[in-house]
């Protein structure tokens, strides 16, 4: 054991690190911080937990990080406090030189493993055999490496719910069609708002290896992927219907990953950064019922206690991987920056970074 300055520095395990009282973490977390300097930059995500995101230097939503982390140049540690396709994407901007570090490697995301690299091979064997040279592929940054680097490599670009439309609008410029991936529902309410007509939408599942018409079968210029996020599922049309009944004067704001159903019942919907200036431009005494994760919807509601602010659905809880990321891993993370033995570093293959970089640039040129 040594010590820097006021920090003890120790390789206990992050067992032991979550035995510390809130205080000492929040103290050592500060002590690394002070250490590491201009070295370290630390990224949060919107949705993650309140005491954690208090440390990070810059916070946003998908689109706002991948820009900072593109931007980011003098920083020779990035800690990315979310989950693991938020840090590939980091990784993939950053330079060489640059090491990104994800406190807990167990923080995945579920939508992003519902498409492997495997899987979308053998939906673009079938849909191109079937509609020909007249697919653009589109992928949600909420998907690995792999799978912007497939999309990258054909002609394809990445999105975000920030900005959806104008990357819709984009490749139906470039191609008849879009293969949008993994999110089928970010997917459908983009479209929808588009204006394409929802018989004009298919879905393509995975373990059937099959395109589907659930909205009647029309010559689709969306091929929708089977595929969702877990928390934006629990939103449905009947909390839409109970929180109007019990607040009759309630807007109900709604992420696009929700399902239609649900978006199409909500007064707004929204990517998380239209959500959160949405309710900060509000007058006081605005009534919101906001579909979307449960530490975002909590922080807006201590933030801006001079409105009225509940989830959507009241029973539901944060979302699970994200919240993977607390104090104990950050701090182990930090404390073994300090040492100069980075843990958990992420490190996208060349090739794979190569392609996907070329994907994110596409979408980052255009927003």
């Amino acid at each position: 054991m040594a010590m820097v300055n006021d920090l003890i520095i120790e390789d206990p395990g992050v067992h032991e690190y979550s035995l510390l009282s809130s205080e000492e973490l929040n103290r050592r977390i500060a002590a690394a911080k002070q250490v590491l300097g201009k070295d370290l930059v630390i990224l949060g995500h919107h949705y993650q937990r309140d005491d954690v995101i208090a440390f990070s230097d810059y916070r946003g939503d998908s689109l706002q990080l991948a820009r900072i982390a593109a931007e980011l140049k003098d920083a020779k540690y990035v800690v990315f406090c979310g989950v693991h396709f938020m840090a590939e994407t980091a990784d993939i901007l950053t330079s060489d030189e640059q090491i990104v570090i994800l406190p807990d490697m167990k923080a995945g995301c579920s939508m992003a493993d519902m498409a492997d690299d495997q899987e979308v091979e053998e939906c673009w064997e079938l849909i191109t055999e079937r509609y020909g040279d007249s697919i653009i592929p589109v992928t949600y940054v909420n998907s690995t490496a792999a799978i912007k680097a497939f999309v990258g490599k054909h002609g394809g670009l990445t999105v975000t719910s920030s900005n959806a439309e104008k990357i819709f609008a984009y490749a139906l410029q470039a191609k008849q069609r879009i293969l949008f991936l993994p999110d089928q529902h970010l997917g459908r309410n983009t479209g929808v708002k588009f204006g394409i007509p929802l018989n004009e939408m298919c879905v393509y599942n995975p373990k059937e290896m099959a395109i589907e018409f659930p909205h009647g079968e029309g010559d689709p210029r969306v091929i929708l992927w089977k595929g969702h996020c877990s928390v934006h599922m629990k939103f449905e049309p009947r909390h839409v219907q109970e929180v109007r009944a019990k607040y009759p004067d309630i807007r109900v704001l709604v992420h696009p990953e929700c399902m239609y159903e649900t978006v199409q019942l909500a007064d707004e919907h929204g990517s998380t950064d239209y959500i959160i200036k949405a309710v900060r431009k509000a007058p006081p005494g605005t009534k919101w019922a906001i579909g979307t994760e449960h530490n975002l919807v909590n922080r807006l509601a201590q933030e801006h206690p001079e409105q009225f602010i509940v989830s959507l659905n009241e029973m539901i809880c944060p979302c699970l991987t994200m919240n993977r990321i607390d104090r104990p891993h950050l701090l182990w993370a930090l404390e073994n920056l300090v040492t100069g033995t980075p843990q958990n570093v992420i490190q996208v293959e060349p090739e794979t970074a190569r392609w996907a970089k070329l994907a994110i640039d596409r979408m980052l040129q255009i927003s």
